[in-house]
């Protein structure tokens, strides 16, 4: 494939592809005999699992690590493990985090609706219910 065909089939520009691969969030893409970048199927897994991961808040470093350490061979599966474990717990946090802010929202939101339906905004004298 094309780096445009790419760039449409994942929705990123062609300057990101080319940056990942530059930055080493990817392995060098696949080329032709005069040098153009003819992706193959093992280089849009790596396209796709970096969109994937950067669209997951995971920072560009720890990508790259990623990709170095799959590059270096077996020898660096406990290193992949623990670098994926770590991600996985700063995500776990990230979410906790959302799932707070959505619950009050959503609070916020009952209130609101009640609002627009009575013309009043009442304060509740009570610990906020958003939880519940």
């Amino acid at each position: 494939m094309t780096i445009k065909e790419v760039s449409d089939k994942f929705n990123i520009s062609q300057d990101t592809l080319r940056y990942y691969e530059r930055v080493g969030m990817i392995p060098p893409v696949t080329r032709t005999s005069s040098g153009i970048r003819d992706y193959q199927e093992n280089d849009l897994a790596w396209v796709e699992l970096a969109v994937c991961m950067r669209s997951a808040g995971l920072p560009v470093e720890t990508i790259i690590e990623y990709v170095r350490l799959t590059q270096e061979g077996n020898s660096t599966f406990s290193a992949r493990l623990r670098l994926l474990e770590n991600q996985k717990e700063v995500l776990s946090k990230q979410k906790e985090k959302i799932e707070d802010a959505m619950k009050r929202l959503n609070y916020k939101i009952r209130r609101y609706e009640k609002a627009v339906e009575t013309g009043v905004l009442s304060w509740d004298n009570e610990k906020c219910e958003y939880y519940n």
